[in-house]
This record gives C-alpha cells, structure tokens and sequence, in this order.
C-alpha cells in the first residue's frame, strides 16, 4: 500500500481484519453457498470499498460466474470467461491489461485474481474501481487470501455432502441387492417330472432382472423370467412391487391372462409410462403335461424337442406398463413333448458382440443348445456364460444383466 501513513496502513489492516472476521463467522455458521457467496460480496464492497466485483468458480468442470456487481457492469453471468485469461493466468494475480484488447464488457475490471489450491484454478475473482488506498500487490495478495478462504470453505462443503451422498447411496444400493436377493426363489422344481435351473448374472450391483418359480398347487407350478427397464435402485423397487403383485394374485388363484392384465395395471399406476418390464410367464401342469404361457415382449424362450424344430414361444402381448390396458393379449398353450429342453433368458445373454459387432443371437444360444443337448442343466448354463464371455469383446463385463431360467421336462 505504497505512500500511505502508519495511521492509514493500521486503519486498512483493521478493515482486513474485518473482512477476514466477517468471511469466517459466515463460514462458521454454516451459511449456505449463495449466502456466502453474497457476504464474500458485501464484505469486500463495505469493508474494503472494493466497488465492482465478479467471482467465476468452476463446477463440475464449467465456469460459472457466481457473483456479477458493480455501476456500469454487464450480466457476467451471462457471458464465458476469455480464454486469454484461462492460459494466462494461472498463479499469481493479474492485471487484465495483460491480455490485449479483452471484449467491451471486461473494460471495466482491472485485476484477474486467480484461486489456487493444490495446482487447479478453482475460481477466478475480478475487481474494478478499487479505492487507491487500497491499491498494489500486498492489498491483492490480502484478496487472494480471504477468496482462498472462501472457496476453500465451500469446496470442503461440497465433498462433506458428496460423503454423506456416498454412504447414503451405498447403504440404498446394499438395502436394494438384499431385497433383490430375497425376490429371487431359494428352492427350485427337481422331481420325477421336471428339474428347474436358475443362473443369473448382474451387469451392476443392482440388476434389473428377475426370475421366480411359485408352485400353485401338487401339479402346477409358474415360472416367470423379466427385464425391468433401467437398473439400479429403482429397477429393484419396481421388480419388488412386480414379485409382490404376482404372489398376490397367484393365492387369489387368478387365470393367466388376469395375472398379465393385473400386473400391467400395477406397473403402469406405479411407474406412469417412464418405466416398463418384458417378461414370460410359464404355467406348467405336470400331470396333462399342458404348458401354458403369456410372452409380454420378451426374448422368445426356446423349446428344444427330442427331434424335429425348435419352437419358439411368441404368444403373448406388449410389454407391461407402457399402456393402462394389454391390447391382443393372447394366452399361448401347448403340449410338452416328453424329454424336452425349455430355455428361457433376458437380452444380456443374447445382446453381446464381438470385436466385428456381431451379436451372439439366438443363432449363438442354439449353437450351444445342439452341443449340450443332453447334459445337466447346471453345465447348459455354464457354457452359455462360458461361450458368451469368449464371443464377448469385454470378456466377462456384459453390457446387461445376464438371466437363464431352464426346465428340463422328463
């Protein structure tokens, strides 16, 4: 503070030391972002008569200019910090003459102060028509420190709450793989009639598919593969409402096609269109050897007879959820042929490509189906994983959940 009087250089000192308690109360009481943000602003006009200030701070890699103030200023928040600025001024404070001719909105302004913490430029804090006795390097070295202050304040702020949405995302996500976990069935079919296999392979910690087997009664069991659109926390909560609906309906004893229509309903109230599930419902009665099923916009399952063609299962409908009302629906039904394989799956066993964006397919899974043929459904299932992360260009990271449900009829 060149040519100024002990009396004055102590009266400044005692403004700073203002500015600095004012900053740190504001802090201390956990003030919120904007209120800092305007009391950074006031301090530095009422205190420091610092009469035209704009702050940019950078968020989430963008500038964004916080505070714009001052007689005669444009809107900053309107306008991009000049790039000259950006490489030019990096470290210490920076007269803006520096830069050349800026445009006409930065005429006003005369020091760039940058802040700096651990090498990045966090924000940039420009101020115009200083009163000359607070004027020179040892007033903006001051500036530079209390702005360090309070960005610092701030970004200590944002990775406390970053934290806390951390753990709080963590402990959703571990809730939700426990409730997914327990919507799946822990004992499957394996009796004189029939044996149930099960894999399921989750892309995320918390997939979107399901699968579920409810006997209904000595002869009659359903079987059920789906796909929730979406995956994380809200494609579990979705899949839970969807397991809960059907367990309902089933005690009610309710037919197939009531069962698809009333889940429909249930999806779409509770997801209003945004979200939609593909599923296979199976009902199987071992006695008339009858199976019955409803195909809402899934993969085609497979029915792999002794001899002659595969049969591919379409009957059905839309998936569910898209509209408040199934329009066709259409229950399918036929007789199982005695040692026939059925195969059903989600997209992610299908949807995988090589280094020439080839899909594996249908064609990929019924190429594995003619070599395994006959033997146990555990080792079926193993070498479709096995062949699928061979094809696949990522290996064993699928870009989908990956379900196989597999009845092998005696």
């Amino acid at each position: 503070m060149p040519n100024t009087t002990p009396e004055k250089r102590l009266f400044l000192k005692e403004r700073e030391l203002g500015a600095l308690l004012e900053i740190t109360q504001a802090i201390n009481l956990d003030s919120t972002e904007a209120a800092l943000y305007k009391i950074f602003q006031f301090t530095l006009l009422g205190q420091l008569n610092i009469r035209r200030l704009v702050l940019y701070v950078k968020e989430e890699q963008e500038w964004v200019c916080v505070v714009s103030f001052g007689a005669g200023l444009s809107d900053f928040r309107k306008l991009e910090l000049p790039a000259a600025i950006l490489d030019g001024c990096t470290g210490q404070p920076c007269p803006l003459s520096n830069f050349g001719p800026l445009p006409a909105e930065w005429q006003l302004l005369e020091t760039s102060i940058p802040v700096v913490q651990n090498g990045n430029v966090l924000a940039y804090v420009f101020i115009g028509n200083v009163h000359d006795d607070y004027a020179g390097e040892e007033a903006t070295k001051f500036l530079q420190t209390l702005s360090n202050i309070l960005i610092g304040a701030i970004q200590n702020r944002r990775l406390a709450r970053q934290r806390v949405a951390d753990a709080a995302m963590r402990k959703e996500i571990e809730i939700a793989q426990e409730v997914q976990t327990m919507l799946f069935p822990r004992k499957l079919p394996n009796d004189a009639h029939v044996a149930v296999q099960a894999s399921y392979v989750p892309h995320t910690a918390v997939g979107g598919d399901y699968y579920d087997v409810v006997d209904l009664d000595a002869d009659r069991f359903l079987f059920c593969v789906a796909d929730v659109s979406g995956k994380g926390v809200a494609a579990s909560l979705l899949m839970s409402n969807f397991q809960a609906g059907l367990r309902t309906l089933l005690r009610q004893k309710v037919d197939l096609a009531t069962v698809a229509q009333e889940l429909n309903n249930l999806i779409f109230r509770n997801a209003g269109g945004d979200k939609f599930i593909t599923v296979f419902f199976g009902l199987y009665d071992r006695r008339t050897r009858l199976l019955e099923y409803v195909n809402a916009g899934h993969n085609d399952p497979l029915l792999v007879p002794d001899s002659g063609p595969v049969l591919l299962l379409k009957d059905g409908t839309i998936m569910l959820g898209v509209m408040d009302e199934l329009p066709m629906l259409k229950v399918g039904s036929i007789v199982v042929p005695p040692h026939a394989l059925l195969l059903t799956y989600t997209d992610g066993l299908t949807e995988v490509f090589d280094a020439d964006h080839e899909e594996f397919g249908e064609e990929g899974v019924l190429r594995v189906l003619r070599h395994n043929r006959y033997a146990p459904l555990a080792t079926v299932h193993r070498e479709l994983l096995r062949e699928i992360e061979v094809f696949n260009t990522n290996g064993n990271r699928f870009a989908d959940d990956v379900t196989i449900l597999s009845c092998r009829f005696k």
